[in-house]
C-alpha cells in the first residue's frame, strides 16, 4: 500500500514536471512565432514601400490595390489598405464566423503600422534604379524613359531586377507571417466568402481575386505593370514555399517486389527508415503481390534506386513528391497551441 502511494506520488510529480516542461516549450514556440510575425510584417512594409510602390506594381492583396489607388489619387498606401482590411475583417467575421485568430488581426495592424512609419519617413523613393535625375525649374528633359518621383525628381527604372528583389522580399515576409501561425487576411477574405456561396475551390477564387487586383494596374496606362506583377507573384509563391516547408525534399516510394524481406531489411538497416507493407492483387495476372510504402529524403531515394536493381531486378517502383512528411525521423508534429 505504501509502495503504491509512493509510486503514485512519483508519477504525479513526473506529470507536473512534464506539464511544466511542455508549457516552457510552448512559451518558447510562442516567442519565436511572434518574432516571425513582427519580422515578417516589417519586411513586408519594406518590400511594399521601397520596392513595389515606386514601380506601381500590384501583386494582389489589399496593398497591391492600394498601390494602384495611391498612383491615381495620392494618399498613404497604409491608410488605403487599412480602410479595406478592417471592414473585410468585420464582414468576414460576421459571415464566416470567428475564423480569424489574434495573430491575423495583429498582423494586419503590424503591417499597417510598419508601412505607415516607413512611408512617412522614407517616402516612396525606389532603391533599385539605373540613375536618378533632379529637374530644375525651366530645364528641358526627355521623360519618355523616366518615371516621376515627387515634384521634380525622375529616375530610370530597372523593372526586371526590381521585380526579382520584390518577389524575394514579399515571399520572405509572407512566409514568416505564415510560419507564425497568422494568415494574410485582406483580399483572401473575399475569396473565402465567395467560396462559402459557390462551388468554386478556394485556391481558384484566390487566384481570380488576385488576378483582378493585378489587372487594375492597367489603369496606370502601362501593359508591362500587370506582367511584372504576375512575375512577382510567381517568385513570391516559390519563396513562401521555401520559408514554410524548408529546402528539404521528401519522396514517397511505392515498391512492388517479390523480394519483400530483402527490400525491407535494406530500408530498415541501410537507410534507417520505416515503412508499411501492403498485400494487393495485380490487375494483369490476378496474382497476389506485396507492396512497400516508405517515405525518404532525396539522398535515401538515390541509395534505394542504386541498390534495388541488385536486390530485385523485376521490382516496380512508383515515386511521388511529398509536400510535407511529419513524424519520427522527419519534421516533428506541431504542438497544439494553448
Amino acid at each position: 500500500m505504501l509502495r503504491h502511494l509512493v509510486e503514485t506520488a512519483s508519477d504525479h510529480r513526473m506529470g507536473i514536471k512534464f506539464t511544466i516542461m511542455t508549457k516552457q516549450i510552448n512559451w518558447k514556440q510562442e516567442i519565436i512565432s511572434y518574432a516571425f510575425l513582427i519580422f515578417g510584417s516589417a519586411l513586408f512594409a519594406v518590400g511594399d514601400v521601397m520596392f513595389v510602390n515606386p514601380y506601381h506594381l500590384a501583386p494582389g492583396g489589399t496593398y497591391g490595390l492600394s498601390n494602384v489607388i495611391n498612383a491615381l489619387y495620392p494618399w498613404k498606401v497604409s491608410l488605403y489598405a487599412l480602410c479595406m482590411d478592417v471592414p473585410l475583417l468585420i464582414i468576414g467575421t460576421w459571415i464566416l464566423g470567428p475564423k480569424f485568430g489574434f495573430k491575423t488581426i495583429l498582423s494586419t495592424f503590424l503591417i499597417f503600422g510598419c508601412t505607415f512609419i516607413l512611408e512617412s519617413t522614407w517616402g516612396y523613393k525606389p532603391v533599385i534604379f539605373e540613375f536618378m535625375h533632379e529637374v530644375t525649374e525651366g530645364q528641358a528633359i526627355d521623360k519618355s524613359m523616366l518615371e516621376i518621383l515627387g515634384s521634380n525628381m525622375y529616375f530610370k527604372p530597372d523593372y526586371f531586377l526590381n521585380t526579382l528583389v520584390s518577389g524575394g522580399i514579399y515571399g520572405l515576409a509572407i512566409g514568416f507571417v505564415f510560419k507564425s501561425g497568422a494568415t494574410s487576411g485582406g483580399s483572401d477574405i473575399i475569396s473565402m466568402i465567395l467560396h462559402k456561396y459557390t462551388k468554386i475551390s478556394l485556391g481558384t477564387l484566390v487566384m481570380i481575386v488576385d488576378s483582378i487586383i493585378t489587372l487594375t494596374s492597367l489603369l496606370l496606362g502601362q501593359i508591362r505593370l500587370p506582367i511584372y506583377s504576375i512575375l512577382l507573384i510567381v517568385i513570391e509563391s516559390k519563396i513562401i514555399d521555401l520559408v514554410v516547408d524548408g529546402i528539404k525534399s521528401y519522396k514517397t516510394a511505392f515498391i512492388i517486389t517479390d523480394k519483400v524481406e530483402e527490400v525491407r531489411q535494406f530500408i530498415i538497416n541501410d537507410l534507417d527508415r520505416g515503412g508499411t507493407c501492403f498485400a494487393g492483387t495485380g490487375l494483369f495476372k490476378g496474382q497476389e503481390r506485396k507492396m512497400i510504402y516508405t517515405n525518404l529524403n532525396r539522398a535515401d531515394l538515390v541509395k534505394l534506386k542504386l541498390n534495388l536493381r541488385s536486390i530485385d531486378p523485376n521490382a516496380f517502383v512508383n515515386v511521388i513528391e511529398s509536400a510535407e512528411v511529419m513524424g519520427n525521423g522527419f519534421v516533428p508534429l506541431p504542438h497544439k497551441d494553448k
